[in-house]
């Protein structure tokens, strides 16, 4: 009886059948075989591909090709195309397009777009995106795209020596609603080129002790992305750069906003141009001004008052209302500039900012204990080198080859008075809830200016001209418009929680646009995974 069975399946040929699966018919392969198991005759189904027309689709294609028909499913190129599909809908959502045909002809919008889309899905240096572009599907709409390392170094000093970022950025910032909050922030580009002139010697926020170029940076909070930056050489104060910031945004017609900066723009020329402008601000007081370190003397332990007590999400945080009156004497007008804040006191911050204090103090000390300097004629300027931010806070000798480190005890006593404690300055009507979250949420921009430096390529500045810099950091705008977007978009639909922006672009590479011999073009069956992304961002491949 097995032996019949097992000749009755060998005698059985494959046949093909169309199944029904969800009102759709699709062709599959039926094979018989002998289980010697369960010694019965089972069949194996293999999917051939969707019915169409009684055809067999073995593929899902732009232009479906049947199989059968005499045409060769050899694939000519295998090009990347899912991660696109994202980002070049941002650019459609956020009205880019529209704005760079106003400026570029069609050759220059597509060649500035492609170095965009560079900068979000493979940063890599100029005379390499060729390649990139070759190998992706931008490639099957624009073929002779100018794309060598000479024409896109032309292209970015075209862009660097005109007035093409300051067009894009008006007609982008015409978009911001009135009232809007902006948030303001600036950061420092470092090279060793010797050829750029915007390059100078200022306060180096990498601490690499290079020459550097200031880029300062507005986000509107609203839509979460950046809309406007600005180019400065890097001597040029932080405080300087603000007030050019300001009357380039007036200039674009934005009237009405509220500007949340951080504590390094404190200064009574900041306050006295936010007053006189009627701009509503927050910021952070520093105890640079006499005025503001008095203030914050008057104000440590008041602050502490169980009447001021609060909750702030799942913390305790202590508040009370202030009064700033400074002197404004720097002008042939001077005048008493009265400013509202808050004091805050916020007891987890005072645990962290001590614990990590008494650590770098402790391992500080160590350091310069252990040192033995081989010119034991400059102790000093070795001391100078281990204790940077922590000489207040200690006292030496150099004793037999060796240093001898103590602590200052009442300079640190000092210092841990103040900690978990600070004032927010701001022009406006805001009660104190307000007012601490609006400034916890500037943190977008500081985010923005992250990932320039880590996930756009931004540094090393490797070009040689001050026009070329100006154009590539335009084009570094636009991608950080672009990733903004994205990671916020990630975030609403939940897909932050399942990817990092690279992993999810790096899945999405796996949808493939295939050129056939023929020039048919098809594209490559989308996986679950994928399928999954992009109905999250309401999308098809």
């Amino acid at each position: 009886m097995v032996y019949a069975l097992i000749l009755q399946a060998l005698n059985m040929k494959a046949k093909v059948r169309i199944k029904k699966i969800n009102g759709i018919e699709y062709w599959y392969e039926d094979t018989p075989y002998y289980d010697r198991e369960k010694k019965q005759i089972r069949h194996k189904s293999k999917y051939l591909g969707k019915n169409i027309d009684n055809q067999i689709v073995r593929v899902r294609q732009e232009k479906m090709v049947p199989a059968g028909k005499g045409v060769s499913l050899a694939p000519k190129a295998a090009l990347t195309h899912g991660n696109l599909i994202v980002v070049q809908n941002i650019v459609q959502e956020l009205s880019m397009l529209e704005t760079l045909n106003k400026i570029f002809n069609e050759i220059e919008r597509d060649t500035v777009l492609a170095l965009a889309y560079n900068r979000v899905l493979r940063p890599t240096a100029m005379c390499n995106v060729q390649s990139w572009f070759e190998g992706s599907s931008l490639w099957l709409s624009n073929p002779d795209l100018p794309l060598s390392s000479q024409r896109i170094s032309e292209l970015l000093e075209n862009i660097g020596r005109s007035n093409i970022p300051d067009q894009f950025m008006a007609d982008f910032c015409s978009k911001i609603n009135p009232g809007a909050i902006l948030l303001y922030d600036i950061t420092s580009f470092s090279s060793n080129s010797q050829l750029i002139n915007l390059l100078e010697y200022g306060y180096n926020r990498d601490g690499d002790g290079l020459p550097q170029i200031n880029f300062s940076l507005v986000v509107d909070k609203e839509r979460g992305i950046p809309v406007r930056y600005e180019i400065y050489p890097g001597s040029i104060a932080d405080i300087t750069t603000l007030d050019n910031t300001l009357q380039r945004l007036k200039a674009t017609g934005l009237e009405k906003f509220q500007l949340i900066i951080d504590r390094g723009f404190c200064s009574q020329i900041t306050l006295a141009t936010l007053f006189d402008d009627e701009i509503p601000f927050i910021m952070p007081a520093t105890v640079k001004l006499n005025s503001i370190k008095q203030l914050m003397s008057d104000s440590l332990n008041k602050v502490k008052n169980a009447v001021n007590l609060h909750k702030f999400g799942k913390d305790s945080i202590f508040s009370m209302p202030v009064t700033l009156n400074h002197y404004y004497d720097l002008e042939k007008n001077p005048r008493m500039l009265t400013v509202k804040g808050y004091c805050f006191y916020d007891p987890k911050r005072e645990q962290d900012e001590r614990e990590a204090f008494f650590l770098q103090l402790h391992d500080t000390m160590e350091r310069l204990e252990n040192y033995h300097p081989k010119n034991l004629k400059t102790p000093h300027q070795a001391a100078k080198g281990i204790l940077k931010g922590f000489t207040n806070y200690v006292t030496w000798k150099f004793v037999n080859g060796k240093f001898e480190v103590k602590p200052k005890q009442n300079a640190i006593t000092q210092r841990l008075n103040k900690m978990g404690k600070f004032i927010l300055l701001y022009q406006g009507d805001l009660d104190w809830i307000t007012c601490l979250t609006l400034y916890r949420q500037r943190d977008a921009v500081e985010k923005c200016i992250m990932a320039m430096k880590d996930f756009l390529g931004a540094l090393p500045l490797n070009v040689q001209k001050d026009e070329t810099v100006k154009g590539f950091l335009f084009i570094v705008f636009l991608g950080m418009i672009i990733r903004t977007k994205l990671h916020l978009m990630m975030k609403e639909n939940g897909l932050a929680k399942q990817f990092s922006v690279e992993k999810m672009l790096l899945e999405l590479e796996k949808i493939k646009k295939y050129q056939l011999e023929n020039g048919e073009i098809m594209v490559s069956e989308v996986t679950k995974k994928n399928r999954v992304i992009l109905e999250a961002f309401n999308l098809c491949a």
